[in-house]
This record gives structure tokens, sequence and C-alpha cells, in this order.
């Protein structure tokens, strides 16, 4: 859910963005999702365990007032349904945690090299 409300207003800002400003948004995008995985990471690690978020639904009993035709009002029993996020921590393995780390960054080191590679195709076809 978190990762969605980060992506909103990149989609926002693609849409008003330039040929060439979305061309290096899409070469530059596995870039940004591994730098925010490899940060997600470093953290599980510097506290000993992740973090997840858990979406629960609660039904809340309410009273509500209703309007009848004639214009006496009426009282009868609503449910109105909240729905809400909690963090809770959850246990990792940290020796999995830490070959993630490594395999995240070196992935992320190819990435760079090939984003770099995209952006600079992306300024030669799309000249501003």
């Amino acid at each position: 859910m978190r990762r969605a409300i980060f992506i909103l207003p990149l989609l926002v800002l693609v849409a008003c963005a330039t040929p060439r400003e979305a061309c290096i948004n899409d070469a530059i995008r596995d870039v940004r999702i591994l730098d925010a995985l490899i940060v997600q990471t470093r953290g599980n690690l510097a506290r000993g365990y992740a973090l997840e978020e858990r979406q629960d639904v609660r039904t809340l009993r309410r009273t509500c007032r209703g309007r009848n035709e004639d214009g006496s009002t009426f009282i009868y029993r609503c449910d109105e349904v909240e729905t809400f996020t909690t963090t809770v921590p959850v246990a990792i393995d940290l020796n999995a945690e830490r070959e993630k780390l490594v395999s995240l960054e070196e992935r992320q080191r190819q990435n760079r090299i090939n984003a770099d590679t995209a952006v600079g195709q992306c300024i030669a076809i799309h000249p501003e």
C-alpha cells in the first residue's frame, strides 16, 4: 500500500512530462525502486526486524437519522466500515537479509550502468 502512495505522485508528474522527461523517468524507474528496497533492507538490518503494514477492517455500529416523506424523522441502526492500517514488527532472518542487501546492491550497480546508457539515448532521441 505504501508503494502505491509513492507511485501516485510520479504518475501525475509523468502525465505532464515532456517526451524526454518521460523517457528518462522510464529509464531510471528500476534504479529508484532498487534504491527504495536497499533503504528498506538497511533499515531492517539496523532494527533487527522488518516492519509490515497490515490492513484491518472494523465495523462501527452507529445510530443514524432518516427523514420520511411527510417530514418526520426516524432513527435506525447503520453500520460504518472503517479500514485502517497498522505497522507491526516481523521477525526476519538477518543472514538472509544481509545476502539480500548484497544482491540488491550488485543489481543496483548494473541497473545504474544500464540507466545511464538509456538516459543518454533519451537525450539523443528527444533533444530539447
